[in-house]
């Protein structure tokens, strides 16, 4: 079967290696992931770091969208230009040099890992570091809500949400 009618098809080259992934909806009810039993910290460790990232990217965009229509509950493009104040790629690297020094040892780890991936894509309005950065943090915030860790979740959540309430 090729990549391309296996489902969902994509790819990235991480410390030189060329990682290629497809995952058809079959797959995704075998995933082994439930929000009820959290992964293990070596388990979600253990992950690709662009994964991490990927949930991290939409754990961050949910929390902002939440926050946004709780808070305002006005007009959907108001708020999802509010939104997307925060949850780009410029402000996420603002908002990793905030939270970084937080970091713990496995976090530092996995922003590190993330960071240094070689990303094919860019964003359309950052630079390529600003972009690395921004992949470090969504990372750790992936790894933190696949292993449960809400607290500390929501901690870095609220602060990279207070950067942009400081432009």
């Amino acid at each position: 079967m090729s990549r391309r009618s296996a489902g969902i098809d994509a790819g990235f080259v991480c410390n030189g290696e060329k990682v290629w992934y497809s995952v058809g909806m079959k797959d995704l009810s075998r995933a082994g992931f439930s929000l009820a039993q959290p992964l293990s910290e070596d388990e979600a460790a253990a992950m690709h770091p662009m994964s991490l990232a990927f949930v991290g990217d939409a754990v961050q965009s949910l929390f902002m969208r939440t926050a946004v229509a709780v808070a305002d509950g006005g007009k959907t493009g108001a708020q999802h230009r509010e939104v997307t104040r925060t949850v780009n790629a410029v402000a996420q690297a603002a908002a990793s040099a905030r939270i970084s020094p937080l970091f713990d040892e496995r976090e530092a780890d996995i922003f590190r890992r993330a960071r240094n991936c070689h990303i094919q894509t860019s964003a359309k309005h950052a630079e390529r570091a600003e972009y690395r950065r921004a992949s470090g943090l969504e990372a750790v915030l992936g790894f933190l809500f696949l292993t449960g860790k809400t607290e500390r979740l929501n901690e870095f959540l609220r602060i990279a949400a207070e950067e942009d309430e400081g432009c």
